[in-house]
């Protein structure tokens, strides 16, 4: 990220009295900890794509085949 935006922004929070700094402060510690979540999930997801494809094409050559039992909804 560019430092001058990171600057503007210390500046803006700079202007705040101090107890609105500290709720700034802990919304983007949230918001960074949500971003990373948001990564690490798409990466586990990219790392496991072909295993999912594999998986519900196998799911459909059963299903094609009449290998699959239908779920009762009411056994739930």
């Amino acid at each position: 990220m560019d430092s001058t935006a990171i600057a503007t922004m210390v500046k803006m929070m700079e202007r705040l009295p101090a107890s609105t700094q500290e709720q700034v402060v802990e919304h983007m510690r949230e918001y960074l900890a949500d971003l990373e979540d948001e990564a690490l999930w798409d990466e586990q997801f990219a790392a496991t794509q072909a295993q999912l494809v594999a998986a519900a094409q196998k799911a459909r050559r059963e299903a094609d085949a009449g290998e699959v039992e239908l779920m009762d909804f009411e056994r739930l």
